[in-house]
């Protein structure tokens, strides 16, 4: 591969305000712009999106497939007779009719776009692969693939407390090790994330490079308009910006800082916890909490990134909040966001996570989700901070990590191994 070459990049979603996931794969794509690589995007977002340089294609929808048919034919017999099939179809064929279609509608436009580029890129979001499954059924390009692994796939295999066992995760289990046995490049956010899907599927550890998640760079606004409640810079503010699932509770964090504010009076008047994101298993909870302690502030729904960003980089602190678990591999999509914006972070996160391994044994503010008299020990120093305005992350090293040149170095050992 030469120093400027054509990628082409198949994204199951590069609108940044839909999720996380879609967030990455934009950012992954404009940090190739920046290295002077060549870029043409299939995406099927299933709608119009231009990205500034790229050839944007956006994949149309197979209509005239048998699985488009078979799709339609379910919705109708579900919503007729109230009855879900969609689990025991799925335990009999592995994934859904619609995932099928979509597959083959993918495979279509690949086959119909390609020109002879040097690398392919398979990019998905949530626990989909569309792009990974689409890419199988054409052997030809296998030479030339990368498969970005953003998360565990399947759900069985995440680390507890996920414990999800998904219809048909048997042969969810085969496409993916048929992936890691055919794509000649994978990739992954996080060293950890590496070494846990190598323990099912060897071969990742043979192909994978590390490729964090990058920064999606744009303006910090001067007006939040509508949101601009959400921002007070005279606060001693605390953001977890992201989806509360399940699995991520806040409320050893909530009560942490409320026995933060019960040692601390004075703080009560210019202090708040602010949470933004959907969090429809912990809402009523939630909601009941902001009604008993004021200084919390909630938007339990999704905020346009522009927003958040600019929340990140205003705040005092941010957080980022994992699993009470052994272990965590994944790399939050928000990290580099949370590097870039230079506010302290304070982690919840299990020891052995990526998290904690790119922080570093050294770095302060950082401890287990569940441990209340850490995470008010935090909160008081990082208060402190703040009433002498000394809250910077200061971590050029970690810049670096998710800066170009590393970025570059991880596509220049596929150029050198070729």
């Amino acid at each position: 591969m030469n120093t400027k070459n054509n990628i082409l990049v198949i994204a199951e979603s590069i609108d940044v305000n839909a999720t996380s996931g879609a967030k990455a794969n934009v950012a992954l794509i404009n940090a190739l712009l920046l290295c002077n690589y060549t870029v043409t995007v299939l995406h099927y977002t299933r709608k119009a999106i231009l990205l500034p340089d790229v050839n944007c294609i956006n994949i149309k929808e197979n209509k005239s497939s048998l699985y488009y048919f078979l799709s339609r034919a379910q919705r109708v017999f579900q919503r007729v007779t109230k009855i879900n099939i969609s689990r025991n179809l799925e335990r009999i064929f592995g994934h859904s009719f619609t995932f099928y279609n979509d597959s083959k509608s993918i495979t279509k436009a690949i086959s119909k776009h390609y020109n002879n580029h040097d690398l392919i890129i398979t990019l998905s979001q949530g626990a989909s692969f569309r792009p990974h499954h689409a890419l199988l059924s054409l052997p030809e390009l296998y030479n030339k693939w990368l498969a970005y692994v953003h998360d565990p796939y399947p759900f069985h295999l995440y680390p507890k407390p996920y414990n999800w066992v998904e219809s048909g995760y048997k042969q969810k289990e085969q496409f993916f090790r048929t992936v890691s046995e055919s794509a000649k490049y994978s990739a992954f956010p996080s060293q950890l994330l590496k070494e846990w899907m190598g323990q099912f599927f060897p071969k990742f550890l043979d192909t994978g490079l590390i490729i964090p998640h990058q920064q999606l760079k744009i303006d910090v606004l001067q007006d939040l308009g509508e949101y601009n409640s959400l921002l007070d810079e005279n606060t001693f503010t605390l953001l977890h910006a992201g989806n509360l699932m399940k699995q991520r509770p806040p409320f050893v964090l909530i009560n942490a800082f409320k026995k933060f504010l019960e040692a601390n009076p004075k703080a009560k008047q210019h202090s708040r916890l602010l949470l933004i994101g959907p969090a429809s298993y912990h809402k009523k909870n939630l909601e009941k909490e902001s009604v008993l302690l004021p200084q919390l502030k909630l938007h339990l729904q999704s905020v346009p990134f522009e927003i958040v960003n600019t929340l990140q980089h205003n705040v005092s602190v941010n957080i980022i909040l994992e699993s009470n678990s052994e272990i965590s591999p994944f790399l939050p999509g928000k990290f580099p966001h949370c590097v870039y914006a230079n506010r302290p972070i304070l982690a919840l996160s299990p020891k052995q996570s990526e998290t904690r391994r790119l922080l570093g044994e050294k770095y302060k503010f950082q401890t287990e989700v569940h441990k209340v008299e850490e995470i008010i020990s935090h909160i008081t120093e990082l208060y402190q901070n703040w009433k002498d305005s000394n809250l910077k992350l200061n971590r050029p090293d970690l810049q670096n990590y998710i800066g170009l040149k590393y970025f570059k170095d991880q596509f220049e050992k596929i150029e050198t191994n070729g």
